[in-house]
Parts: C-alpha cells; sequence; structure tokens
C-alpha cells in the first residue's frame, strides 16, 4: 500500500513505496503522520520532482458495503471497502416516538412546529442524506491526502414504477439522493458515471468476476467493480496490480440527548450521550502504554474508555486521559 506525501508547505505530491518513506523518515527527509487512519509523511526538503499524474477514484456504491479505488496510470495506491450508513432511519424513527411519549406525559415542553413537507424546503430524508454524506466525506478524505483530479461512480438506478412517472423523477430516496451527491462532488474535481452494465462489460472485458458473497471482505466483492471504473479512466493496466484492501467502518456516535430511553430505579433518567470524553473528540485515534493504538468511546468518573480498531470491542473503561497520546480524529474506525 503505497504512502501519501505532502511538501513542507502541505502541497500534495504523488505517493510513494512504504520502503522509500522509511528511508526518508530514518534520515530525517520526513516527518512521519496520520490523517485519519492513513500513515503519510511530510517532506522536510525539496522534492526532487513535482511532477503530478492525473489520479482517479472509482466509486462503487452499495446498500451494504461500499468500495472506493485512488488509481493512477501507473499504480493502484489504495483499495477501500467501506460499510454503509444504515442505522439512521431506526434511530430517527426511535427520536419520534420518545418524543411523542415526552409531550403525553405532564412535563413542560415547547409548542409543536408547524409541518412542513421535506420536498418543499428542497430538503433529504435524514436517512438518504446520511447515505450519501458518507460517501461523500470518503471522498474529501481522500483529496485531502492525494492529488485526485476525477472521479468515476457507477450510475446506481433506482426501481421504477410503472406509470408514475413523478415517483421515479422526483420522489424516489436513491435518486434524489444521487443528484445531491453528484452536485457536491462535482466542487472536488470531474465527475464520470457508468451504469451497471457498462460497468459489467468492463469488468468481463478483463476477465474479472465478481463474487456473490456481497458482504465479503475481499477484493472480488465490491472493489473489483471500483477498481474497473478507475481504470477505465486513467487506463493502462489489464489486471489489478495492488489487491491490498483497507476495510472502514463508520462509527455510530451517540449525541447528547436530553435523557436516556428507559429510567433507572427511582425513575430517574441519567443524561446520555456526547461527543467529547474527557477532553478527547470520541473517534479519535489515540496511542495508549498497554493497548497501543485504539480509539476513544465515552467517558465515566474521569476514566474514559478505549475500542479497537479491529472489531471496535471495547478493551477498558478506565484508561487514564494523561496516558493517551493523540494521533488524530476520525469519525470512523480502519483495519487492514
Amino acid at each position: 500500500m503505497f504512502v501519501p506525501v505532502i511538501d513542507k508547505e502541505n502541497k500534495l505530491l504523488m505517493p510513494t513505496k512504504p520502503s522509500r518513506a522509511r528511508r526518508w523518515i530514518k534520515s530525517g527527509k520526513a516527518t512521519p503522520f496520520w490523517k485519519k487512519g492513513i500513515f503519510c509523511v511530510r517532506l522536510n526538503i525539496e522534492p526532487s520532482d513535482r511532477c503530478i499524474e492525473p489520479i482517479a477514484v472509482g466509486i462503487d456504491p452499495g446498500s451494504k458495503k461500499e468500495a472506493f479505488t485512488v488509481k493512477s496510470e501507473s499504480h493502484t495506491y489504495l483499495n477501500i471497502q467501506t460499510d454503509a450508513v444504515t442505522w439512521v432511519k431506526d434511530a430517527v424513527k426511535t427520536r419520534r416516538e420518545m418524543r411523542r411519549t415526552r409531550r403525553g406525559r405532564n412535563t413542560p415542553c415547547r409548542k409543536p412546529r408547524c409541518f412542513v413537507p421535506r420536498n418543499a424546503k428542497g430538503g433529504l430524508a435524514p436517512s438518504t442524506k446520511a447515505r450519501w454524506q458518507w460517501k461523500l466525506r470518503i471522498c474529501w478524505w481522500l483529496k485531502k491526502i492525494f492529488p485526485i483530479t476525477d472521479f468515476v461512480v457507477e450510475d446506481i438506478a433506482a426501481v421504477t414504477k410503472k406509470g408514475k412517472r413523478r415517483w421515479n423523477k422526483l420522489f424516489s430516496p436513491l435518486e434524489v439522493g444521487k443528484k445531491w451527491f453528484y452536485s457536491e462532488l462535482e466542487k472536488l474535481g470531474t465527475v464520470y458515471t457508468l451504469k451497471g452494465y457498462e460497468t459489467k462489460e468492463l469488468r468481463d472485458g478483463y476477465g474479472l468476476r465478481k463474487s456473490s458473497k456481497k458482504l465479503a471482505e475481499t477484493f472480488d466483492a465490491h472493489c473489483v467493480d471500483s477498481w474497473v471504473l478507475a481504470n477505465w479512466h486513467v487506463g493502462n493496466h489489464i489486471l489489478p496490480d495492488n489487491k491490498e484492501m483497507l476495510f472502514v467502518v463508520p462509527l455510530q456516535l451517540h449525541r447528547r440527548q436530553l435523557h436516556a430511553l428507559q429510567p433507572a430505579k427511582g425513575g430517574v433518567r441519567r443524561p446520555y450521550g456526547g461527543t467529547r470524553s474527557e477532553g478527547f473528540k470520541r473517534g479519535s485515534y489515540i496511542k495508549h502504554p498497554k493497548y497501543g493504538i485504539c480509539y476513544v468511546g465515552g467517558t465515566s468518573k474521569g476514566r474514559i474508555s478505549l475500542h479497537s480498531l479491529l472489531d471496535g470491542k471495547r478493551l477498558c473503561q478506565n484508561a487514564k486521559p494523561q496516558e493517551c497520546k493523540h494521533l488524530t480524529y476520525a469519525s470512523f474506525r480502519t483495519r487492514r
């Protein structure tokens, strides 16, 4: 897996091999740092070459898993398989139910706002916006560490309903969401779209196969399509030259709520949620003397909980904040 490089003025350069990055760091020519789960280096000297090749990102959207490939004509720099954001619909439903029950109790509350349909305001449904915002966040993240110029997206289409043209064009969440995504993605670079059948034709032309196991953590599950899309634009390869993958899982951060959903003994509801833990943002990557590199979870009685980057399991609940060295902030966890 290649290492992103920036110069002393934080300008993006072409990525380099890990062996060369290690030599730079050992000789003092470069300084290592983390950028939300990806190891990068900053050159302390003037680079020998500032030539930048066109770099494209292939994007394969999905309902459960998604894939991104960063590729130039020379190399495949990064393959990413991510989990989609799927919990927002249930969270909004729970919030609505709790608000209704709270208004039914004999407690002070604000007067309900006048209902205005979301489509009248030109907005997106929360679950739809969260799904497409997640893809956009990944693109923003990659744009900050690679000199990306183009994006190639597989243009997925909603299931149409016969005789209902307004539904197919205006009211399908998938169609509305991807239209918003394309408009935002154009602010980062040139956007190209290919239909699903065109992606399949390209994949068959290279002699590549896509696995039927959509939840498998293999290159053939989703990254094969993102690689084909990126290679369609920059070309030069017949077979994938790099099948290493980075797995990215979004964190479900619980925002600060008025109280927990269920009362404790005596009918008292404790405060719940938040995004700060003893000075650390939740989700921050830290280095602990015992548990190594992990990320920050909740807090209690002046201590913080630490979680594993591999599976998200809690490692401890009593870590001292002064023993944790902050590396970078991220709203997702990564593993290889």
